[in-house]
């Protein structure tokens, strides 16, 4: 269909290019320029209607699990692993003081703060990727149909899908995520929850101060919600082909499939957004009033 819509604007604009060029057109000319004309009006208004059926289908029949059974889940998994989040936030904020693994970095931490710090932070972790994990699965799921009906190439289209999830997901997560790394590396936020670290950030910056970091939540989360809604969806394909090849029920192995595709997406989702999540914390954890370009520059500078 693209390919035709677009056939059909050049051969307008040639038409119309020499018309404006020749002083006589025969009507033969004329008519064709102008059949082409409306085929290509025709077919760009199929594809803008085609489009929002598309848009309209979605939406009506939205399933609300993906979005519970995502907010859950990474509320979940991400409260639990909070003591390493803190030990990774510390490790990244202070590379010239925990310098010697992370095992050595946690023990130093407990040694010199207490057990109780590696709890720093759970509340705006829970709430803020409990809320991004539902965006996150709830708009991939629902951006799929949507990106199938406009890009013919599937992976494409899941790509695109992941993209949009994932900026949506940043968006909401950022304020959070600020609280959280505010909590983390700066003292005065040491004994705060969620509320009254969003309460002292807005009263000392400004509430806009907790959407600074969205560039480098973008680069983040984006690379993140690719990483892992993507892969997921080729590895668990490529497992149910297998599975097919092996005269196996695939009704069976659903989980198995889904536990497997799932830890490889993961590994995936980890590396890609390993250096967004480098940029998160420097973003946050002291004013800088600096971009994202020049703290790219001055993490590559100061620590490779």
């Amino acid at each position: 269909m693209l390919r035709r819509t677009t056939t059909s604007v050049i051969f307008t604009y040639l038409a119309l290019f020499s018309n404006n060029s020749i002083q006589t057109v025969n009507a033969q000319d004329a008519t064709t320029a102008a059949a082409a004309a409306t085929a290509t009006t025709s077919v760009t208004k199929a594809a803008s209607k085609s489009v929002l059926c598309g848009l309209k289908s979605s939406l009506k029949n939205i399933d609300y699990r993906y979005f519970i059974a995502g907010g859950v889940c990474a509320a979940t998994s991400h409260g639990i692993t909070t003591p390493i989040d803190v030990v990774k936030t510390k490790i990244q904020a202070e590379p010239e003081v925990y310098n010697k693994g992370v095992k050595s970095a946690a023990l130093a931490i407990l040694k010199a703060d207490g057990p109780g710090v590696l709890l720093g932070g759970l509340g705006p972790t829970v709430a803020g990727y409990g809320l991004e994990g539902a965006m996150k699965f709830g708009v991939y799921e629902v951006m799929k149909p949507i990106t199938k009906s406009i890009i013919d190439n599937q992976g494409a289209a899941y790509i695109v899908a992941s993209v949009v999830a994932g900026a949506v997901a940043s968006l909401i997560l950022c304020p959070m995520e600020s609280a959280r790394i505010r909590i983390v590396t700066d003292e005065s936020y040491a004994d705060k929850g969620l509320i009254s670290s969003l309460a002292k950030i807005s009263k000392d910056d400004g509430l806009l101060s907790t959407f600074e970091g969205v560039y480098a939540m973008l680069a983040k989360q984006v690379p993140y919600t690719l990483g892992k809604q993507v892969s997921f969806d080729i590895i668990a394909k490529m497992l149910y082909k297998l599975v097919a090849n092996m005269a196996l029920k695939a009704e069976d192995l659903k989980w198995v499939v889904s536990v497997v595709a799932a830890s490889i997406a993961s590994i995936f989702a980890c590396i890609s957004s390993q250096p967004g999540d480098m940029i998160l914390t420097e973003t946050f954890k002291a004013k800088s009033g600096k971009g994202v370009l020049e703290i790219v520059g001055d993490i590559y500078k100061n620590k490779g």
